[in-house]
């Protein structure tokens, strides 16, 4: 014992595990590494014997196997390399330095005749690399070795069945090693800064000596215990023999002190692996702690970014306000707009002007801010295509003025003050999560059209509702009634049509697809002055008209019809037929259709929509026109995302005015005091440019509720949409059983009712087939499904078959007679 203490204080627990590791009744030999490459055949080749043992220390195992490759050319020789639990393999043993990596031959080396050409350079790549700790290591016969790791499986087999066993003894070192370096470094995941990398190292590797360390003392106890266990037997052996008292107690002395030692060992072990227990939980704290503080530094980096844009931005409104805006002519301002229009895009050094991008299919344009003072003075002098009197936009009938001062103010955005109070927040959304698979194994052996997808796609409204949503901003239509020109009423006529999509930037969720027959009313008559009524008028394919009266001088009426195509990345959502807009004493009759809105990263990644395309609204008595245009986003454009502009002419092709904003947040309109041709562009296209007076804002987005992200991102109007209401239709949305669970947050009974709707649904529509067929065979007509409260007509203006309001729903509901009502619920 005296040669092992000093042999352990002089070298380290490292000289007695070797020491201990060389007693005959450990019955363990370590396992000698391949380091040395072989020479022609040497090494575990087929005419190799065993390969050399690496240096102390090394982690590494190489040497020649046999690997399947094909049925044609059977087992090929491969040199395969064991390292840090990845096994790699290669065509030649010369591309392989000593760390396992490779590298490509020296310039004046001798290469084999078989290795040259390109032959010589294939064999200085990887030709795959498996991961043992994933691996399934399996033995076939007393050559044969297979490794599976998911998709990937390797056939090799040794020259012998001792270098096979060789081989698995590796395998299975390596793959025991590669688990506990994944088990450690488990809670070290996600993306780490360059400058924590020594921090987080230098962490692992005081692990990785205190791990190590630990298998010492693991394996000193395991032969301590040996060995005493061996002692005592041997103790008790002697205590049986017939020995003088005095030597009996001596020995049962020694007996006791081996008991003894015994047990303070394996207390010393349970010790020191608690401490390294509590040393891998403090890692983790740290490593989390030291997460946390990483993305509050990111978080505050990027708030103070977004602060700097909006202070930037700030700034150049200030800059370009009217009052501080220079007097230059306007002659000179024009002349400079077409300078810039000649060069293709606006310079940071004129802040007074703003520049739009060219429409597809209407002349490309660039508006120029002129002073209102200056023009009062020379407007005589001014010429062009159009020519305006500045002194109308500041004297006109305050219906601009009302719009920039009053309208969007929040405590002043409506007229009236609600009679009745009505809620501000519905249940929380609850954090389920959506089990795919459960979703597909319901679908096997299914129709597509009986496929029920769940209410973790939609939200608590149906389509109707959404439809009904669009009014949110209807005070912009009771303006536009105050108007006296029919150019100034399509301005807000234009913004109300841009406001229907403010609700749909952060609204990703699908709404419910309305049965046949279902209503959805919307009565604030007395609150606001209007009242609205949607029907789903149609199924395949699924349709819904809506009629709304306003007695503030307006009527609203529309037939939707959505079509939808799916593009792998992205979902296109194209809503089909027009909408309609009447006002009562002007007689203005407005038409206008839906631009198409796009729903990207449907497989994979974060929901978010996008409105592109162009709406035509167009003025059939007085023949006025506006044309916007609806900017697409793209990652290398410069403009403001959601990008909003048009013109507004009139039945001469004159224009008036120039619309721009955003359909997430305003609408502006600029008054045209002149205009005039620019340059050509490189389209061939000719721009005009405009010359206008400081805009006015005609529409700002309401902000959102608090805790609105909790809530469907629903704005105000929408969380009153469902509250529940006495005296509506029995076909009322409100009373949908599977829609008010899910606002409930009782997501699996609703799915439950969903699918009862539905098939209830489907069985009304095989028996409306069963009659038609009936009525065909019998030579009957059968007219099929007739709405309830609407009716088709040729429309006049447009000479579409469209549904119209027949009349009938609010005097039934004055009454409560909802007799004609069909049982759809």
């Amino acid at each position: 014992m005296g040669k092992a203490a000093a042999l352990c204080g002089g070298g380290g627990t490292r000289g007695l595990v070797s020491l201990l590791s060389a007693v005959p009744c450990l019955a363990c030999q370590e396992l000698p590494a391949m380091s040395a490459e072989p020479g022609g055949r040497g090494g575990g080749g087929p005419a190799g014997g065993p390969p050399a043992a690496a240096a102390p220390g090394s982690d590494t195992y190489k040497g020649w196997l046999f690997k399947w490759t094909n049925y044609l050319k059977g087992y090929q020789r491969r040199w395969f390399v064991l390292s840090n639990g990845l096994l790699s393999y290669y065509r030649s043993s010369a591309t392989v330095r000593s760390d396992g990596s490779a590298w490509k031959r020296v310039k004046n080396a001798p290469a084999p005749v078989e290795k040259r050409g390109t032959q010589a350079e294939m064999a200085h790549t990887c030709r795959g690399t498996i991961n043992l700790s994933t691996a399934h290591i399996d033995t076939e016969d007393s050559c044969n070795i297979v490794l599976s790791n998911g998709g990937r499986t390797y056939h090799l087999k040794a020259n012998s069945e001792v270098e096979r066993q060789r081989w698995v003894t590796a395998l299975e070192l390596a793959k025991a090693k590669a688990i506990r370096m994944r088990n450690n470094q488990s809670d070290d995941s996600g993306d780490e800064e360059p400058a924590s990398q020594s921090d987080k190292s230098e962490l692992h590797g005081t692990l990785k000596t205190l791990s190590s360390k630990l298998e010492d003392l693991s394996t000193c106890h395991e032969l301590i215990a040996k060995h005493g266990a061996a002692l005592q037997r041997s103790l008790s052996e002697l205590e049986n023999l017939k020995l003088p008292a005095e030597s009996g107690e001596k020995i049962k002395a020694v007996n006791e002190r081996a008991t003894l030692f015994r047990i303070t060992s394996n207390a010393m072990i349970n010790a020191c692996r608690d401490f390294l227990d509590l040393a891998e939980t403090h890692s983790r704290k740290w490593q989390r702690a030291l997460q946390y503080e990483r993305e509050q530094r990111i978080r505050l980096e990027e708030t103070i970014e977004q602060l700097a844009k909006q202070h930037n931005s700030l700034e150049r409104a200030c800059r370009g306000a009217p009052g501080l805006s220079s007097s230059t002519t306007g002659i000179t301002s024009s002349a400079k707009g077409s300078v810039q229009s000649a060069k293709g895009e606006a310079s940071d050094e004129d802040e007074e002007t703003e520049y739009f991008d060219a429409m597809e299919d209407a002349p490309a344009f660039i508006t120029v801010t002129a002073d209102p003072k200056h023009h009062r003075r020379s407007g005589s002098n001014l010429s062009g295509a159009s020519e305006g009197h500045p002194e109308d936009w500041n004297l006109e009938d305050s219906v601009f003025e009302s719009s920039n001062q009053s309208s969007y103010n929040e405590s002043t955005c409506k007229d009236l003050l609600p009679k009745k109070r009505r809620r501000t927040r519905i249940p929380d959304k609850p954090n389920y999560s959506l089990n795919l698979w459960s979703i597909m194994k319901n679908c096997i052996g299914k129709e597509l059209s009986k496929i029920p997808m769940p209410v973790n796609f939609n939200e608590p409204l149906s389509m109707l509702q959404r439809l009904t949503e669009d009014l949110e901003y209807h005070e912009l239509l009771d303006k536009a009634v105050k108007c006296e020109s029919s150019t100034e009423q399509m301005c807000f006529v234009a913004a109300f049509s841009v406001s229907s999509y403010s609700t749909t930037v952060h609204r990703t969720a699908k709404p419910f697809n309305p049965l046949l027959g279902e209503t959805y009313e919307l009565d604030r008559l007395e609150e606001f002055g209007f009242r609205s009524l949607c029907e789903q008028v149609s199924h395949h394919p699924p349709a819904a008209a809506h009629h709304v009266y306003s007695k503030r001088g307006w009527t609203l009426w529309q037939e939707i019809t959505i079509a939808s195509k799916f593009r792998g990345k992205y979902l296109s959502i194209m809503p089909l037929g027009a909408i309609h807009l009447e006002f009562h004493s002007s007689g203005n009759h407005y038409v206008w259709r839906k631009v198409t809105s796009t729903v990207h990263n449907i497989i994979v990644g974060k929901l978010w929509i996008d409105q592109s395309g162009e709406i035509e609204i167009v003025n059939h008595k007085s023949k006025d026109k506006c044309q916007l245009k609806f900017t697409p986003y793209s990652y290398f454009s410069r403009d403001v995302p959601r990008k909003v502009t048009g013109v507004v002419t009139d039945a001469d092709g004159k224009a008036h005015y120039v619309m721009s904003g955003t359909w997430d947040e305003k609408m502006e309109c600029s008054k045209i005091v002149h205009s005039s041709h620019g340059s050509t562009s490189t389209e061939g296209k000719q721009k005009t440019v405009y010359q206008t007076l400081s805009p006015k804002v005609l529409w700002k987005k309401y902000p959102l509720p608090e805790n609105a992200e909790n809530m469907y991102f629903f704005s105000d109007l929408a969380l009153t949409l469902n509250e529940p209401e006495d005296r509506v239709a029995p076909t009322d949305s409100r009373l949908r059983p599977d829609q008010r669970l899910m606002e409930s947050g009782r997501w699996d009974e609703a799915n439950v009712e969903k699918q009862r709707l539905e098939e209830k649904q489907r069985a009304v529509r095989r028996r409306r087939e069963a009659e038609a067929v009936e009525a065909l065979e019998e030579g009957k007509d059968y007219e099929g499904y007739i709405p309830l409260w609407f009716e088709r007509k040729v429309d006049a203006v447009t000479g579409e078959l469209i549904c119209v309001y027949k009349g009938g729903y609010w005097e039934a509901k004055d009454k409560q007679d909802w007799s004609s009502c069909p049982d759809i619920f």
